[in-house]
């Protein structure tokens, strides 16, 4: 596991073949296009429909071989539904769970632990709220969250009044499953509230809760517990 600082330096597993010579074209044509402070990542040619995905980020776009339309939208397979733009992203958005520095986060283990996700959540977040009492419906599962203060002016006060609680689980589950603030928090105490927005933004994570799973896959946003099942099923 990697620990501290170099632990920030993670984590996009999106890793691209050789741009071709027309690949190359397309992007820098589109770059001209777009305009100048265009921040474009990859340029890959697709099997469908002569188009050419280009990433930017976790997102993509498309346009054709002269780079001169632009597409933004999800591509279908009309046949088997299967949603090609769907599987792109999540792909590109893939992290490495191992390089996750677990020590930043809060580690809560219900049962035999067996199951492990991590959460990016924000104390001021109705919807993490939502998502805590679905976790208290499941159970042999490893929890780590990191608390991601994005929402409100207040979120960093709440996020290390937290952690350096007597029991930060306990305040954690107190505030956001209760609506008990956190109180007697250590004086003296290092949260680690900077480091998980820095990690979040390098993760690119824009919104909470975000939900990962140990093949590297996320979820933005809460799920009620079937849908959490059925998705750590599908993990070996």
């Amino acid at each position: 596991m990697l620990k501290g600082a170099s632990a920030l330096m993670v984590l996009t597993v999106a890793t691209a073949c050789a741009e071709t010579p027309q690949e190359g074209e397309v992007k820098k044509l589109i770059e001209q296009n777009i305009g100048e402070g265009a921040k474009i990542d990859e340029v890959k040619q697709t099997p469908y429909a002569g188009l050419y995905e280009v990433r930017t980020g976790g997102s993509v776009i498309y346009t054709d071989a002269k780079a001169q339309y632009i597409f933004a939208g999800q591509i279908f397979d009309a046949k088997t539904k299967h949603n090609y733009t769907k599987e792109r992203i999540d792909e590109l958005n893939k992290i490495q769970f191992s390089d996750l520095p677990l020590n930043l986060a809060m580690k809560t283990v219900k049962g035999n632990g067996s199951r492990t996700i991590a959460v990016f959540s924000d104390p001021n977040c109705g919807y993490c709220k939502r998502f805590e009492q679905t976790l208290k419906e499941v159970d042999n599962i490893t929890v780590y969250t990191f608390i991601f203060p994005i929402l409100s002016q207040d979120s960093a006060s709440k996020a290390k009044n937290i952690w350096c609680a007597a029991d930060k689980n306990k305040a954690w589950q107190a505030w956001m499953v209760d609506g008990k603030p956190a109180a007697n928090a250590k004086a003296d105490c290092a949260s680690p509230e900077a480091q998980v927005f820095e990690l979040g933004r390098k993760l690119q994570v824009s919104g909470t809760p975000t939900i990962f799973f140990t093949d590297g896959s996320r979820v933005p946003g809460a799920i009620d517990a079937k849908m959490l099942e059925q998705k750590l099923s599908t993990i070996k």
